[in-house]
């Protein structure tokens, strides 16, 4: 079986096509820590300008609480291609 090539990108067009993959993935995956532990979690941003996302959550969730504690986060988007595009951040309640 041979090894798949990966389609060559033009540097020029890597932001217009993250965003892209950006806008067709309704649910991505945030991952926060809980303790020493990952946890990942499908969420849906309430807004997002360009690679800033905002996301509404309850004070209740314990993810709130993972957030406070650790606010290192990553969010994983990907569209019908299997494309993904990781946002890593330090998130803000």
């Amino acid at each position: 079986m041979t090894k798949p090539v990966p389609e060559a990108i033009e540097p020029a067009t890597v932001r217009e096509r993250a965003l892209a993959v950006v806008a067709v993935d309704r649910f991505p995956c945030l991952a926060s820590i809980d303790g020493d532990q990952p946890r990942l979690l499908p969420v849906s941003p309430v807004k997002t300008e360009g690679f800033t996302v905002y996301v509404a959550n309850l004070r209740v969730y314990h993810k709130t609480a993972e957030i406070a504690a650790n606010p290192k986060v990553e969010l994983c988007y990907m569209d019908e291609h299997h494309n993904q595009v990781r946002i890593t951040g330090v998130a803000e309640i």
